[in-house]
């Protein structure tokens, strides 16, 4: 298990992470979302180790992660933005990998050519910024992390590209039972992946549930007639008559409610992570504004 517990970080005036707390558990695949600006590289350099928190702890099962290199060779990373030496070619760095982490697969590594086919004697800076990010997922994943951490993993990458990472990605959760944490802005990829999801906003943790779970907690009720009483609404919008109202609470009891209060018509339907990311960080204050430009 990846935890952080009662993180802070500041970095002159600016709070970048304000009492964080996380927990990925082991063998899951976790998905971390929240605005620009919101921390999550943030937590991410604190969870493999780069940063030292000002108070709190990062831990993976139990052992500290700060200057403990046991515990960072455990853990594989992939970087927003993928850092290579200037005149490095892949097997360059297949030779410094090899060096960090004991566990290097080098009959992996070999098979994983037939997925990326990349270059191996050209210097990787003239690869593409695509090609660039499929040689870190080449790289990574024959260290056989026991924690696989990605930032913005599939920026990048074409669609058949993406659709083949994540594939890789779940092949080895299930076979090795690796932990994931995912950080991402594409929703619609982690709500495929991901069993585990938290958001962030301003340093915080907002909302920290299983997927299943949060999605079982907020729902969309559309409704023509009067809005019962007793609901807990993120977010109200009407056309013409109909009624659409973003609730929290389990289904049958907004249900209950709705047909309570005798409405022409009433539905109630699931939303998706995208929706839920939106209307938890404020419904329309963080929806997108029509500006008469």
């Amino acid at each position: 298990m990846l935890e952080m517990k009662n993180v802070t970080k500041i970095f002159g005036d600016f709070k970048a992470l304000d009492d964080l707390s996380l927990t990925v558990p082991k063998g899951g695949v976790y998905g971390l979302v929240g605005p620009n600006g919101a921390g999550k590289s943030t937590a991410i350099r604190h969870l493999t180790g780069v940063y030292r928190p000002d108070s709190g702890r990062i831990t993976l099962e139990g052992a500290p992660i700060f200057e403990n290199p046991a515990a960072k060779r455990r853990i594989g990373c992939i970087p927003d933005e993928v850092f290579y030496y200037p005149s490095a070619t892949l097997e360059d760095m297949r030779s410094f990998y090899r060096g960090i982490y004991p566990a290097f697969d080098d009959a992996l590594y070999e098979r994983l050519y037939e997925v990326f086919q990349l270059p191996r004697k050209s210097p990787i800076r003239r690869f593409s910024k695509g090609m660039q990010k499929q040689a870190a997922f080449h790289l990574t994943l024959c260290t056989r992390p026991e924690v696989l951490i990605l930032d913005e993993p599939v920026d990048g990458l074409d669609p058949v590209m993406r659709r083949q990472v994540m594939s890789l990605i779940l092949s080895d959760v299930a076979e090795h039972d690796t932990t994931v944490l995912i950080s991402s802005h594409n929703l619609r990829e982690l709500e495929d992946v991901c069993d585990h999801v938290g958001i962030m906003d301003h340093g915080k943790m907002l909302l920290e549930k299983s997927l299943a779970d949060m999605q079982g907690l907020t729902h969309k009720l559309q409704i023509v007639g009067d809005v019962p009483q007793g609901l807990e609404v993120l977010h109200e919008s009407a056309s013409g008559r109909l009624k659409t109202l973003i609730v929290r609470g389990q289904v049958e009891d907004i249900g209950a409610q709705a047909a309570a209060a005798n409405p022409a018509y009433f539905d109630i339907l699931p939303l998706s992570l995208e929706e839920i990311f939106i209307y938890e960080l404020g419904g329309v204050n963080y929806a997108v504004k029509d500006i008469l430009l």
